[in-house]
Parts: structure tokens; sequence; C-alpha cells
């Protein structure tokens, strides 16, 4: 029940990095890889404020400094016409001495004994304990923000960039600012997956400077898991399934682990497996039909 119960605050608190990973991979079909560095932006932003005191600032302002990381990115691409993926490697890159810097030049940052998100929740509700309070207001908390992106994605921005994500010429054409969408689109995915890095920070009581690395993949392979859910018919329900597949993957590491399935150092090789699978289905599904079609002609074709 422990590690269920662990496994399920994970999965909440990587629910907005999947949520962020949704908005820029599903809604705007944009290859985003700014998401490691925003990721230990939110982190070590997080820390430093945490350990001054400041926990709940820390977590505005690690958003905050996603959504600025979101905009770099989305400049280099709209601006400087940049490739998204290399313009996302540039952010990142640029990133890993920010995040040395706001750190002080150290690879992590200890908030062991200092007051925090957790430790706040629990003061609200001692009754629940320390678990129970946890998982509660993380629940809450992801449960909140997949209300507002999709009540947002409902308002007239929202729509224009979900329709800017589906196809930009034709927007573009009705006199839209697709540059302007996209960036608003980066912004929006860096500060939820900054926000994730930034409770995680306060979750485990430090912040790593290398605790983005590949964390677009476990991103990318819960957005994947959420949409084996039978029920995405909807832009909310689609955002829910991105988020509880933030939580089926942590069930699932935490389920491998206890019955011995695999290392614990190969989890982010089955991460990349299953994204590459589910990327390369179109390419295998067109395979697979041919093959199909080979077999069919040669039966009809018959012995000469």
């Amino acid at each position: 029940m422990m590690n269920i119960s662990g496994a399920l605050q994970l999965g909440f608190i990587y629910s907005f990095l999947a949520l962020g990973v949704f908005v820029s991979f599903r809604v705007m079909n944009i290859p985003d890889l700014t998401a490691d560095g925003s990721f230990t932006l939110g982190m070590s932003i997080s820390s430093l404020l945490a350990l001054n005191g400041h926990p709940l600032w820390a977590l505005v302002l690690g958003m905050a400094s996603g959504a600025a990381a979101g905009i770099v990115t989305g400049l280099l691409q709209t601006k400087a016409a940049i490739h998204p993926i290399l313009a996302g490697i540039l952010t990142m890159t640029g990133l890993y001495s920010v995040n040395l810097f706001i750190m002080g030049g150290s690879p992590n940052i200890s908030l062991l004994g200092k007051e925090n998100l957790f430790t706040l929740i629990q003061g609200l509700l001692p009754a629940a304990g320390k678990n129970g309070s946890r998982l509660l207001g993380l629940f809450l908390l992801s449960a909140a923000a997949v209300c507002v992106l999709a009540w947002f994605f409902r308002t007239g921005l929202g729509l224009r960039i979900r329709a800017a994500g589906n196809n930009e010429q034709m927007v573009r054409s009705s006199s839209i600012n697709t540059d302007l969408m996209r960036i608003t689109a980066l912004a929006l995915a860096n500060a939820l997956i900054a926000f994730s890095g930034a409770v995680l920070a306060q979750y485990q009581g430090y912040g790593d400077i290398n605790a983005g690395t590949g964390i677009v993949i476990i991103g990318l392979a819960s957005v994947i898991l959420g949409e084996l859910l039978p029920f995405r018919i909807s832009p909310g329900l689609s955002l829910a399934s991105a988020a509880l597949g933030a939580v089926a993957y942590r069930i699932l590491i935490a389920s491998a682990l206890y019955f011995n399935v695999f290392p614990a150092y190969m989890f982010r090789l089955l991460s990349a497996c299953i994204v590459a699978l589910a990327l390369s289905a179109p390419a295998l599904r067109r395979i697979y039909d041919g093959l199909l079609r080979r077999k069919r002609n040669k039966q009809h074709a018959g012995p000469h």
C-alpha cells in the first residue's frame, strides 16, 4: 500500500509534466525539447526559494520561469526561423548553465527540515496523516490543472491555439497571428513542466541539476499511455487522459520494481521504446497492410 501511495503521489506530480508535453506535442504538434531544461529550471528555483522560507512563491516563480523558457524557444522558432527541435535544444543547453547559476554552482540543494508545500498541506489536513494529505493535495492540484486547461482551450485564445496546431496555414490565412499562438502554447507547456519540477523538488526534499535529463521521454510515454484509455472524446477528457497516463506510468514502474521485472536503471530505455513504438505505429501499420495485400494477391493469383 505504501508503494501504491508513493506511486500515485509521483504520478500526480508528473501529471503536470504530461499536460505540458500534451500541449506542445499533441495540441500544437511541435517537437519541443525545452522540457529537459524547463523542468530543472522549475526545480532549481523552487529549491532556492523553499530553502529561504518561501515554498508557495517557489511554485509560482518556478512556473513563471518555465513560461519564460517557453517564450525563448517560441521566439527562436518564429522570429529567428530556427527548426523547432534545434530551438528546443538551444534553450535546454543554455538553461543548464542558468540552473547551475540559480543553485549557486552546486549540483544539488537540500531542503531537509525546511517548510514546504507538503508540510503546509499536512497542517491543513492533520487528520489525513502524512501520506493521505500529500495524496489528496496532489490529486486536487492535478484535477484543478486539468479543469483550468479544459476551460482555457474552450476560450477564444485556446480555440485559436488549437486551430493553429491543427492547420497553421489555414489559420494564418484567417489573419490570426500564428507566431503568437505558437509562443503562447510553448509558454503554457513549459510553465506546466516547470511546475512539475518545482513540486517534485519540495516533495523529495532536494533539487538536482540532472533531474530533467530525458524527462521529455517520460512525458511522452505518459501521454501515450493516457491515449490508450477509451474515453478521449473531448479536449477536456484528452487532458484528463494525459494526466492519468502519468499516474499509470508511475504505477507500472512501481509494480515492475516490486516484482523485480526490470532493474531501476532500465526504465528510461523502456520509456524510449514505448514512445518509439507509438510514434512509428502508422509506419508499422502501413508495412503490415502491405504484407497483407501481397499475401492476398498471391492467393488470388493461384499456382501457375
